[in-house]
Parts: C-alpha cells; structure tokens; sequence
C-alpha cells in the first residue's frame, strides 16, 4: 500500500469536507491557514472553519474566534471573536474559555466584566490550562473580580508554574521573595526565577540578574548580571537595556565602554525611560561616547523633563541659564529649577533658594529663600545648611537667630563643609552663640585648615603660635603658615618669619608635609 502524499491527503480531506464532515471541514480550514500541502489563504481557511463551527465544532469555533480577534482574513472584531469564543467555551474547550475571559477582563467586544472574566479563567483553569491558572492567580493577588486572597493566589501560580507556564513562575517567585500568600524564602523565589528566565521570561531575566548585580540571595556576580541583562534587553526589556547603559558607563564588571553605554542608554530612551534620556543628554552635552552637542543635549533633557524626571529638569534649567544649546533665558531656566525642586531634586532646592535670596531672575524674597534652602537642608544638603546658617545670621534677614545659625553650621561642617568649618571655628573662637572655647575652635579651624582653607590655615597656625586651644608648637606654627602663605594669607609670612626665629631660625618640616 502506497504512503499518502501531500497533495492525496489534500484531495481526501477536501472531498471529505464537501461532504460535510465537520472534522475534515476543520481539517481543511487547518491547511490553507498554515499552508500545508496548498497555498496559504486565510480567506479560505476561515470559510471551512465556519461551516464546521456551525456544524458545532469546538475547536473550528476556537479557531474562528482566534482569526476574528487577530483579523486575519477578516477585519478585526472582538464582538465577533466573542461569540465564537463563547460557542466553544460552553462546550468545555478550556482555551476558548481563556480567550473569552480575557476579553471580558480587558473589555474588548463586550462590556468589562470582571465577575464575568473570573468565571470564564477559572473554568479553563479548572481544566488545566497554564494560561488560565496563571490569570486567576492575577485576580486573587489583586482583587479583581474576587476578594483579594494571597494564598489561592499562590495556589494557582503554582499549579501554572509546575507546568512550565514561565509568567506563572515569575509571580510565584514574587510571592516568595516578598513572602506574600506564603513563607518567605529566597532560595525558592530564585529557583522559580531561574526557571523562568530559562524560557527567556525578560521580567524574570531582569530580576535574576539584579539578583546577581547586587549579590541578592546569590553570589554576587557581575558576569552573570550582565549575561542576564542583555538576554532581557535584547528582548527590548527597558530596565534592563538601562541597567546595561549603567554597567558600561561604570566600568562595573567589563571595561569601561563610553559608545557601548550610550548605545544601550539610547535603545532604552526611545522606549521613552526618562533615566535613560537624561543620561543620553548628558553624554551630549560632554561629548561622552558621542561628538558635543548642547543642543542634542537639551532636547534628551526635554523628552525626560516633560516625563517628570527631576535630573533632567534640573539639566535642562542649567542649559537655559548659560544658554548652551538653547537661547540663555533665566525664567524658563527658573521654571525647570522649580519643578525639579518640587520633586525633591537637592541641588535644584539650592538653585531656586539661591535666586531668591539673591534677587537673580526672580524678585528678591529671602522668605522663600529660607523656605528652600530649609528643604534642602533637611535633606542633608551641606551647601544648603550652611547659606541657611547665613540666612538666619542676617540681621535683614526673615528669622535672624544664631542659635538656629550655628545648628545649621554645625550640620553642614560635620558633613566636611570647609566653610560652614571655619564659620563654627570663628563661633567658637568668639564666643558667638556658644561659650567661648579655644579647643573647639582649634579642632574645627584644624579640619577646614586640612581641606585647603587658607584663613583656617593662619588660624591653625596662630593657635599653635600661642599656644591656645592647644599645646604651643612653632614647627606646626611654621607649617601652618607657610599652608596659608601659599594659598594667598599675605599676613601669614610675617607669623612664618616670627615662628621661624624662634625656632633659631630652621624651620623643621613636618612628618609627610609637603617641602618646598
């Protein structure tokens, strides 16, 4: 007996499906829409499905309603797709009862009803469709359609999840890490993700790689978050093409790549993340990977400011006050700052509160200068905590107070802030606000002195000089002197030569300072 052909079994199902035998009408409709053993046609796989979904085939009806929904040989048509769903799910075909629930959730073709939607998922996930189960899982995690319940959301995940669904061991992996509808635990919330990613599962891939970025419940390895970063960024995962951007801008685990960076900061920017578009403005604007252009740069900055994104209006605020790539224009620059500022952006509240208080672009409001840099300041900001302690040592100013001045100093000089230093040294030095008290004033001159700050330095030196606040010491007397005279303390040659004299007039270098 002769082995069937391709073009026999054509000839035997279609004279069969003339016939009206709903089978091989199916059959048929299964062969031109695949183009298998006849020329693809969608227009004709749709006409045999038809008949043999009127003759009450389930899948013929499936199959009907998947072209519909699609448009493929037809027009589009959700409500159309949603009686030949219902017409098989009624008959029990568990992937009709899936599509069907999918569009009550959705609302396409019909109203949204999520009652409706949980019905229809649980009957096909009853069934054992992964789909399904996974979705069910969804609406008991939420609580749409159902009362929330993070158990039996775990229940359904599971069952999906052990039959590879890898969006089902995504969330199941979720529901472990966060320990939600079940027992925390690591190891299982990265064996479900691994499982996930394996399938190419991009949130799962993102995650695992996260995992090994920041040595999360693994090892700490760059090679494997990089692996898993590109696997999902491929896939057009923005996050991770972001994240990617990073790893080469940072040099973090491979060398450091400027044009590799930008290339995946740039893939990620025309999926609109607002990060990304900044970073690609920046590089603009340094030529960073790419030639200089402030006025590429601007528009990057622009696409990420109108998102929100506060580094980019911050960014954008300083292009329009130097006018680099755009005309100079200090109300718009003052706008940018502003909208940056109202978002939290540290430097952008230090901007705003600068211009207030100095009357530059805006009306002169010291009021709304305090009221900034108090925001900034509460942020842990140094600059900003120490211009507030000058706007309360203002006489003029809205709440003089040098209680709260010298707070405010000693906030930003523990944070190593030479100015707010030397300003706290001077208060203790004078007794201003505080009981007079040379060894704090030594101590705090001393830590402004070894940041550079030549009047602390002279003061340094005096205090070893005199002998007060500390014990007398000409060579650090000399040392400190000379620090100051090359950073511009004219009076401070005159203490060097005094120092110098009486050391017998050699002046002994100190342990590792420089000598000229």
């Amino acid at each position: 007996m002769k082995a069937s052909t391709p073009a026999t079994e054509f000839l035997r199902i279609k004279t069969l499906a003339e016939q009206g035998v709903p089978q091989a009408q199916h059959s048929l409709g299964f062969m031109y829409f695949n183009g298998d053993g006849v020329p693809q046609s969608h227009e004709l796989a749709m006409a045999w499905y038809r008949q043999a979904a009127n003759a009450g085939l389930a899948h013929a009806q499936y199959n009907l309603g998947v072209m519909y929904q699609k448009g493929q040989g037809v027009e589009a048509d959700f409500a159309e797709a949603a009686r030949w769903y219902r017409l098989a799910a009624e008959q029990g075909y568990a992937a009709a009862q899936y599509n069907l629930g999918w569009l009550y959730a959705k609302g396409h073709g019909l109203p949204q009803d999520t009652e409706q939607a949980r019905h229809w998922f649980g009957e096909a996930a009853e069934q054992g469709d992964p789909g399904a189960q996974n979705n069910l899982g969804m609406m008991y995690e939420t609580g749409k359609g159902v009362p929330q319940d993070a158990a039996l959301a775990v229940h359904w995940y599971r069952k999906a999840a052990v039959q590879g669904y890898a969006r089902a061991q995504f969330n199941l992996a979720l529901r472990y890490d966060k320990g939600d509808g079940v027992a925390p635990d690591s190891a299982q919330a990265i064996d479900w993700l691994r499982q996930a990613a394996a399938q190419g599962h991009a949130p799962a891939q993102f995650n695992l790689a996260l995992r090994h970025d920041k040595g999360d419940g693994v090892p700490q390895d760059s090679v494997q978050a990089i692996r898993w970063y590109r696997a999902a960024a491929e896939q057009g995962h923005v996050s991770s093409q972001f994240n990617l951007g990073l790893i080469y801008d940072n040099g973090h685990g491979v060398p450091r790549d400027e044009r590799e960076a930008l290339e995946w900061y740039l893939r990620a920017a025309a999926q609109g993340h607002a990060a990304a578009q900044n970073n690609v403005g920046q590089r603009h604007e340094h030529g960073q990977g790419v030639p200089r252009d402030p006025a590429a740069a601007a528009e990057w900055y622009r696409k990420a400011a109108s998102q929100g994104f506060p580094s980019a209006q911050y960014n954008l605020g300083l292009l329009y006050d130097s006018g680099n790539g755009v005309a100079r224009d200090e109300r718009i620059a003052i706008d940018w700052y502003r909208q940056a500022a109202e978002q939290g952006h540290l430097r952008a509240r230090f901007e705003l509160a600068l211009r207030y208080e100095t009357g530059c672009g805006v009306a002169q409001d010291l009021r709304a200068a305090l009221a900034w840099y108090q925001r900034a300041a509460e942020q842990d900001y140094a600059p900003a905590q120490y211009n507030l302690g000058l706007l309360h040592d203002r006489d003029d100013g809205p709440a003089p107070s040098v209680e709260l001045a010298n707070g405010w100093y000693r906030k930003a000089a523990e944070q190593g802030h030479a100015l707010a230093q030397f300003t706290l040294a001077l208060r203790h030095d004078n007794g201003q606000g505080v009981p007079r008290d040379f060894t704090q004033a030594f101590a705090w001159y001393r830590k402004a002195a070894q940041q550079g700050h030549a009047r602390a330095q002279l003061n340094v030196g005096l205090m070893y000089f005199a002998g007060q606040g500390t014990a007398p010491d000409m060579a650090q007397a000399s040392h400190w002197f000379m620090l100051a005279e090359r950073n511009g303390e004219a009076a401070a040659g005159r203490y060097l030569r005094e120092a110098n004299a009486r050391q017998g007039g050699v002046l002994v270098p100190l342990a590792g300072a420089p000598v000229a």
